[in-house]
């Protein structure tokens, strides 16, 4: 009977007769429209038999692949195609499995066309919205082959192309197929994402020369539009991390990192930075911070790779997180520059030893100086990036972070291990520092008491006083920053005489009660570490502008009446600095300091809008243009100035006088007694060592000094009188005195830097035990033993001398006895 079926066509059931019925006798003619649509109507009256036509199609499908009778296999995908788009029903998943079954028969094929049949009618089959979940359905094939396709090596240009085109459409929709169903195989595990991921990032970089997006969202190109392969990927790119909830970041990111890695393209940095910006721009932006610790952690893994390759992985952090913005650093927010600083260090060792292993082995990876350098600006630039997207808290947070970091030797114990101690201590407190210039560019704040307190500016300003005029410069451009907060930096930049200052268009407002607490509490520091930078012999023209412009930010930002009284008397006090035969600065120095005293003190005169005290100013400047023009901005701080062999004398009618400015600003309310009085520094030890090339000297120095001025070196001398021959003696022997004082400091320094540990901790040893014996006597002195009942004993000398009876042989009198 089955024979019979087989044969008589009439004996066929329906559904293979209306199969059957949608094949023309010539393939080119097509598929039969109006028997396909009794077919599809068919299936929607009996949903039951969908399964047996998917079967059945299936069957003469695989039968006509074999017999390459390729126009009949299009007409039946076309078929499949179109019950696909019309069925919607709970019997559709069995004919999805006979569907998937031809698309894999196609997928299989070697010809590109029925490769491209296949892979366009999976994506329609990606499109459909099924209304019951499948349970037992698996992509993995899929994945593999369209990841094979997107790296297809076809001869012929063009079907090679379209066979990587095809190749992406099918994983788009493979993503898109299982992407948000639950009951599917994970689209993100890392067995899917090391497929898919590399074979969009190969396509993408293939195709790189003739596109260069950096738009921030998605490319819309309209489906009439030809669309080239690299548009294609990087819209399924972005559509694929669109989709990526917070837990699957981590998969889809750490393949890109993989395949910059396998092939070498973080050196040329275009790409890296290109796949990121993709990647920053798709996902949503509460994950950016997950993206940026994936970056630092590979930073950290590549710490011994070249620098080309660190650089690269520096110069992506750096674009990711401007686009981020404030989300780009995450809850770990000191994490981040601990990682970037550590960076930081290891490259100035590696630069200082010249191996990654700290050795001279033959065989060490060779390390060039100057790519070391460009790695090192590379993190200086990032770290200001990160600093940018912070609130101002943060931000006073991370420059006390980076503050701490700055190695002081004989007291910060994380220095690098570099082959040359205090070069390598010099380099990391100049990358340092210019990491702090980054921070504070474009700081603003309110209060500058909570913004810098002392356990930042104290530090900060004590690197003023090194002799390295590289750190004087840094620490005066964080100083300017940190103070600038309406913009007048940029009126500052150069020193000159200005006849009216209402060209600047200055923004000044009242100061707060803050910034008054502020300069009451940290002014002087200020004015002495200005003071002390004009008397250093190595400053240059950029030294003595930043001077300029920190007096003048003093004045428009932070300046009460007091404060500008200080101001002044500082000015004059720079003018006498530049006049005194005691110190010896050059003749360009010393035209500098009046240069800049002459600018500051006309800026100074027009911002109190006293008319005697500008009238003052403005003759000594007239005076000096035509007799001393070598004391004014114009004529020092140019390239070649033309200055006097010597300037020891100097006419008074080209000075200003404090006596004067007294009278005339006396008269204005100001206070006349602080306005007499010379400015003088409060020196201090560190400043007495300002002529230092560390601040470790200073530590060394301060522990010889606290020796000296200890309990047991202390005596009790008779009171001197004073006559005028002791004090004639002092003054004569002064000079001698100073010399020794200057040899014992620098003994003292030599023996801290070159002396073996084991005699330093010996000298610390015996200070200790000595201190022990002074604490014993002082014990036994102030801790007498109790009085004994049994009263004294005569030694063998015939002195008396207590005895120390124990509490219970004791006899105490019946009456104490309770």
């Amino acid at each position: 009977m089955t024979g019979v079926c087989g044969c008589c066509r009439a004996l066929r059931p329906r559904y293979k007769r209306l199969v059957d019925n949608i094949f023309p006798e010539d393939p080119e003619d097509g598929l039969v429209k109006a028997n396909m649509e009794k077919l599809t109507f068919y299936a929607l009256s009996a949903p039951e038999k969908l399964d047996r036509i998917g079967a059945y199609l299936s069957e003469r499908l695989s039968r006509d692949v074999a017999r390459h009778r390729y126009g009949y296999v299009c007409i039946a995908m076309e078929a499949l195609d179109q019950l696909l788009m019309a069925c919607h029903c709970q019997s559709i998943n069995l004919f999805v499995e006979s569907f998937l079954k031809m698309v894999r028969k196609l997928l299989e094929s070697d010809k590109p066309s029925l490769q491209i049949l296949g892979t366009n009618s999976f994506v329609k089959f990606a499109n459909i919205e099924e209304d019951t979940p499948s349970y037992h359905r698996s992509y993995d094939f899929f994945v593999s082959r369209f990841s094979e396709m997107c790296h297809s090596g076809y001869e012929d240009p063009d079907i090679r192309t379209k066979i990587r085109m095809a190749g992406i459409q099918g994983l788009q929709g493979v993503v898109r197929k299982t992407v948000n169903d639950e009951l599917q195989a994970n689209i993100w595990d890392p067995q899917h994402m090391d497929k898919i991921v590399p074979s969009l990032l190969f396509n993408l970089q293939s195709g790189e020369h003739t596109e260069n997006s950096r738009s921030p969202s998605p490319l819309q190109a309209s489906e009439k539009e030809k669309e080239s392969p690299v548009e294609l990927t990087e819209r399924c790119f972005r559509e694929l991390l669109g989709r990526a909830a917070y837990g699957n970041i981590k998969n889809a990111v750490t393949p890109v990192l993989m395949h910059l890695d396998n092939h070498c393209l973080w050196e040329g940095k275009t790409f890296a930075v290109r796949c990121f910006k993709i990647i920053m721009y798709s996902i949503q932006s509460q994950h950016s911070h997950l993206v940026i610790q994936q970056l630092l952690g590979h930073l950290d893994a590549n710490s011994k790779n070249s620098a080309r390759v660190r650089a690269g992985i520096v110069e992506v952090l750096l674009e990711a997180a401007a686009i981020a913005a404030s989300g780009s650093v995450g809850p770990t927010v000191l994490e981040v520059f601990n990682t970037l600083l550590r960076q930081l260090r290891l490259s100035v060792d590696y630069e200082l030893t010249g191996s990654y292993d700290n050795s001279t082995n033959i065989g060490t990876k060779i390390i060039k100086a100057h790519e070391e350098r460009q790695l090192q600006e590379a993190v200086i630039r990032t770290i200001g990036s990160f600093a940018n997207t912070l609130p101002t808290y943060q931000r006073s947070e991370v420059m006390l972070f980076i503050m701490g970091k700055i190695p002081v030797p004989g007291v910060n114990l994380t220095l690098p291990s570099t082959g040359s101690e205090p070069e390598g201590t010099r380099m990391i407190q100049v990358m340092l520092l210019k990491s702090l210039v980054q921070v504070t560019a474009g700081f603003q704040t309110t209060n500058m008491l909570t913004a810098l307190p002392s356990s930042f500016l104290e530090p900060l300003l004590s690197f003023s006083l090194t002799d390295d005029p590289e750190i004087r410069l840094l620490v005066l451009q964080i100083l300017l920053s940190l103070i600038d907060r309406h913009d007048n930096r940029p009126k500052f930049v150069k020193i000159r005489i200005i006849s009216d200052i209402s060209v600047l268009k200055l923004k000044v407002d009242k100061c707060s009660r803050q910034d008054n607490l502020f300069m009451k509490k940290h002014g002087q520091q200020l004015y002495r570490h200005i003071y002390l930078g004009c008397k250093e012999e190595s400053s240059g023209q950029e030294h003595y502008e930043s001077l300029y412009a920190l007096l003048a930010l003093l004045s428009v930002e932070l300046a009460n009446e007091e404060v500008v009284v200080d101001l002044i008397r500082l000015a004059l006090a720079l003018q006498d600095l530049a006049l005194s035969t005691d110190e010896a600065l050059p003749v360009y120095n010393r035209c500098a300091v009046h240069a800049l005293a002459a600018a500051y003190l006309n800026l100074i005169c027009q911002l109190t809008t006293v008319p005697a005290f500008c009238q003052h100013i403005h003759e000594v400047i007239e005076v000096r243009q035509k007799q001393s023009p070598f004391l004014l901005p114009e004529d020092v701080f140019v390239d070649n100035p033309k200055l006097p062999t010597s300037v020891d004398k100097v006419d008074a009618s080209v000075l200003f006088l404090q006596s004067k400015i007294t009278e005339v600003l006396g008269g204005s309310g100001y206070n006349t007694e602080r306005l007499g009085m010379p400015y003088v520094p409060q020196y201090t030890d560190e400043d007495r060592l300002s002529k230092r090339k560390s601040i470790g000297e200073t530590i060394s120095l301060q522990v010889e000094v606290e020796s000296r001025n200890s309990p047991e070196k202390e005596e009790r001398t008779p009171a001197e009188e004073i006559t005028f021959e002791t004090l004639k003696n002092a003054i004569v022997d002064s000079v001698g005195m100073e010399e020794q004082e200057r040899e014992r400091r620098r003994q003292v320094v030599e023996k801290f830097q070159k002396a073996p540990f084991e005699e330093i901790a010996a000298h610390c040893g015996a200070r200790a035990t000595m201190l022990q014996s002074k604490l014993n006597q002082i014990f036994e002195i102030t801790i007498r033993p109790p009085p004994s009942p049994s009263g004294t004993i005569s030694s063998g000398y015939g002195q008396s001398q207590n005895r120390s009876v124990p509490i219970y042989e004791m006899k105490f009198p019946d009456l104490c006895v309770y």
